[in-house]
């Protein structure tokens, strides 16, 4: 605790971003960083609240309150030291994480809580600003060789923990680059693609081996696997959830990753072997009141469209707790994005049943419905009745539907090594060994749990490499979440 009335003296205050009009323009971070005063006040104001349920909030286990003392001290080595024991990559989730920590930090039950999540961000900044981030190069090797598949959150998470366990590890990719949804799927805006180059790079001089290009059940036989001691599937959730209505085949109806994918190539300056999908000039409509319908409407807004318009079928969320979302759980709350803040007209209780089509068989209009929503004794949503009379059209030439993800792709690699797969479609094992019905395979991150948060992703990476260790050698010495280092 770095200072024991922080908390009663101090605001939360989050840092200064560009102006509206001026990130548009561009597909660059806008979000600029704090000052070292601000900084430090706003480390001081965590609290010794007895028990840190932060800890608990987090996915990670993250030791927030001990790195938050080191910052105010400003211990920045020390800070680095504690953030990176429970998480490989403060970069990504400081940027792009929802921050759960938050929701449960004790001083959030009637102040604002602890600006965790940006703290986090300037402590793993400054590292490499200082040198701190280096190669972890192990040298007592085991001879025991892992290949993991899919180099997103789940899958970098997994190689370098199984690396720094001294195994040769080989990771492949079947998109161009590594990062997988971190690549492909988050804007620039929100996270710059030099920040996972500048991480996989120390990745490989730590050893990781990358193989990009690679999609293995495709140019890649599976049987090519079995050369590995160990396998870890982290390919992701990757089958998108369909809206199958009338009009749906019609030309401009896309899937959001189709949408964002193509931007984050075109900055990137990696080829588009499809038809290319803009927004510039079109009234366009997003389905999905989620992060990645929020990504297609900073996206449409910089493409230059006409409009932009968000349908959630949803009713609206609160603004504020309520009974149904006691402290210290994650509360669904109204959300408003900086991408929202650009411009968007948002609708909830919206039912789409139908898209309508032009002489040349491209979208020109979405016929909507509102709804009527059901709640229970909590105020929580049961079931729904359209409202008479509501239903309408409503102008588009272009559609985003970013409605979530079914579960992993079956055909190729699934099936070549034939998995087991649960009443979901996904790869079939429990969050205690991280084992496939398949032997020596092990599954992490979407591919098991389902869709999910880029936090829980580098979690299920960390804890199915450890697993992974102790199947090659019996016992391990990798970090455990639920046996966290004190530095108290």
């Amino acid at each position: 605790m770095g200072k024991p009335t922080g908390f009663l003296e101090y605001e939360r205050t989050l840092p200064q971003k560009d102006t509206v009009e001026s990130r548009k323009q561009n597909y660059q971070e806008f979000v600029h960083s704090y000052s070292d005063d601000q900084l430090n006040n706003q480390a001081a104001r965590c609290m010794n609240c007895g028990i840190p349920f932060c800890h608990s909030g987090c996915p990670l286990g993250n030791v927030i309150p001990e790195f938050n003392d080191a910052v105010y001290d400003g211990r920045w080595e020390e800070a680095y030291n504690i953030l990176i024991s429970t998480n490989n990559f403060p970069e990504f989730t400081g940027r792009i994480c929802p921050a759960p920590c938050e929701a449960a930090c004790v001083l959030g039950i009637n102040k604002s809580p602890v600006a965790i999540e940006e703290i986090e961000k300037h402590i793993i900044e400054i590292a490499f600003k200082n040198n701190f981030v280096k190669p972890n190069k192990n040298f007592i090797k085991t001879g025991k060789s892992v290949a993991v598949i899919g180099g997103g959150p789940a899958g970098l998470a997994a190689a370098a923990q199984l690396n720094k366990a001294g195994h040769d590890v080989v990771l492949y990719e079947r998109d161009d680059k590594v990062g997988g949804l971190l690549r492909y799927g988050i804007p620039d805006f929100k996270l710059d693609k030099s920040i996972i180059d500048r991480r996989v790079a120390v990745m490989e001089q730590s050893g990781v081996v990358f193989r990009t290009n690679a999609e293995v059940g495709v140019n890649v036989p599976a049987s090519e696997l079995q050369t590995y001691d160990a396998i870890v599937l982290a390919g992701g959730s990757t089958i998108p959830r369909n809206l199958p209505i009338p009009g749906r085949e019609l030309k401009g109806v896309h899937y959001a990753m189709e949408f964002l994918k193509q931007q984050n190539k075109r900055v990137g300056n990696s080829p588009i072997e499809v038809e290319e999908i803009h927004a510039t000039g079109k009234n366009v409509l997003v389905i999905g009141g989620g992060d990645t319908g929020s990504d297609c409407v900073g996206t449409s807004n910089r493409h230059g469209a006409k409009s932009v318009t968000q349908f959630e079928l949803m009713p609206q969320p609160p603004k504020d707790r309520t009974v149904a979302m006691p402290w210290p759980t994650y509360p669904m709350l109204l959300k408003t994005t900086t991408s929202h803040e650009e411009g968007c007209q948002r609708h909830w209780s919206v039912s789409t049943k139908a898209f309508l089509g032009d002489d040349n068989g491209h979208v020109r209009a979405a016929l909507v419905v509102d709804l009527e929503w059901e709640t229970d004794a909590f105020g929580r949503p049961l079931k729904f009745k359209e409202v008479e009379g509501s239903e309408r059209e409503l102008p588009c030439e272009l559609v985003t539907l970013a409605m979530g993800f079914l579960h992993p792709q079956h055909e190729g690699l699934l099936q070549q090594l034939g998995v087991k797969l649960n009443e979901r479609g996904n790869v079939d094992a429990t969050e205690t060994d991280y084992k496939a019905s398949t032997d020596k395979v092990f599954v992490a991150g979407d591919m098991r749990r389902g869709q999910s948060l880029v936090v829980w992703a580098i979690s299920e990476g960390r804890e199915c490499a450890r697993k992974v260790d102790e199947f090659l050698m019996g016992y391990s010495e990798l970090e455990r979440k639920d046996k966290a280092v004190s530095y108290a």
